[in-house]
């Protein structure tokens, strides 16, 4: 049930992708302690034009969401990611955004149900 969509202004070659996909999977798996089998990640790259402070310098814009997402999962998420785009894509931190939101297990749909 925790999704992430990454929205970046960064290009990112197919076999690069492959690997940031997975990397960043198993780290939402990781910070939320919920299975892997339930992450899903969307990465969105260099399709729209995107504007930071001014420029169009490397800027990230996440959403983060989950059923029962704390804020310390939020606040360690915040840390992970920003550290792992700064490695992967070359993004600084301080233009990297992270929407986080905790989704109540009756709206949030799966396999014909819901998880409430």
């Amino acid at each position: 049930m925790p999704y992430l969509k990454l929205n970046t202004n960064c290009p990112v070659k197919a076999e690069q992708s492959k690997e940031l996909l997975g990397e960043l999977s198993k780290l939402v798996a990781n910070e939320t302690g919920k299975p892997e089998r339930y992450v899903m990640i969307h990465l969105s790259t260099n399709e729209d034009s995107m504007l930071f402070a001014g420029n169009e310098q490397p800027m990230a814009y996440l959403e983060c969401k989950s059923i029962g997402l704390t804020k310390n999962q939020a606040q360690n998420l915040a840390a992970t990611l920003c550290q792992l785009l700064s490695a992967k894509l070359e993004i600084k931190p301080d233009r990297i955004y992270i929407e986080f939101s905790n989704c109540p297990a009756e709206f949030w749909g799966w396999n014909g149900g819901t998880f409430g």
